[in-house]
């Protein structure tokens, strides 16, 4: 006769004890997209466009920190205006991380995320650890805006030429008006006004 096997106490049981270190194979490799909705987009425009956005995304999660890294450092006669409306702009440029995000997950396809793949995909140049005169902030924020509105004219337009609509609108309505918005706000802190005493032309005769 067989010898009958033994079966485990606690097999098929449900505990609350949580599983810990657990490790396992991706689920969806970096790179690729998935049908998970009837988009009616072929897999080569919803591959093109997750890799541009994931591009967008690494330059505006950059801007993004920029900003932060610029709310806390900067110093000067300008603190209280520029720590204020660094922190705004640190704020919207937050939404629009969650925004390009989310639009690359609904293609089906994956979002760079952690700091280290960020920092390897980013097209904006890495600012030193120290802190900065507020002129060369300002500098580096408005580069860095104009390597993000560039790649917005070029995304939206390529875009609409492929049927992706969606992308476009997202594109055009939230990262490049913001963008533009922004860069205006900040330039103008670099025109070179007098503060109390305006010039007397007869003066400077």
């Amino acid at each position: 006769m067989a010898k009958k096997e033994s079966v485990p106490a606690n097999r098929g049981r449900i505990s609350a004890q949580p599983r810990l270190h657990q490790r396992a194979r991706e689920i969806q490799t970096y790179g690729t997209v998935e049908h998970l909705l009837p988009l009616e987009l072929e897999e080569p425009v919803r591959l093109e466009m997750t890799e541009q956005l994931n591009q967008l995304l690494a330059d505006t999660i950059t801007l993004r920190d920029l900003y932060k890294k610029s709310h806390w450092q900067v110093a000067g006669p300008t603190f209280y205006q520029l720590h204020l409306l660094y922190d705004k702009h640190y704020e919207e440029q937050d939404e629009i991380v969650d925004e390009i995000a989310e639009r690359i997950q609904l293609l089906g396809g994956i979002s760079l995320a952690m700091a280290a793949d960020i920092a390897e995909t980013t097209k904006i140049e890495r600012p030193p650890r120290g802190r900065e005169e507020v002129p060369v902030q300002i500098s580096r924020l408005l580069d860095a805006h104009q390597i993000i509105i560039g790649q917005c004219r070029k995304l939206a337009k390529r875009a609409q030429t492929i049927g992706d609509e969606g992308t476009n609108d997202l594109v055009v309505s939230d990262v490049l008006r913001t963008n533009e918005l922004q860069q205006w706000f900040i330039n103008e802190h670099l025109a070179n006004v007098p503060l109390v005493i305006a010039e007397d032309p007869e003066a400077a005769a």
